[in-house]
């Protein structure tokens, strides 16, 4: 089952964090897209709830030094 969420990230300023939040969550077994809005500070993200949850996307986030909020 695809389900859309879309996460209010705090940290990032460049392309780089862009690229590094991509690449993490886009890797992750069950996440399907992953779409950064760095002027919106934003990361919406589909995914198959069947193999992952919005907690462990949003602990992946903040393994990169980002601080998720609602």
């Amino acid at each position: 089952m695809t389900n859309q969420v879309t996460l209010q990230v705090q940290g990032m300023s460049c392309g780089h964090c862009v690229k590094s939040i991509e690449n993490s969550v886009g890797a992750m077994n069950g996440v399907e897209k992953v779409n950064v809005e760095l002027n919106n500070g934003t990361v919406d993200v589909e995914f198959n709830s069947n193999k992952v949850d919005v907690q462990k996307i949003t602990d992946t986030i903040e393994d990169q030094g980002y601080t998720v909020g609602a």
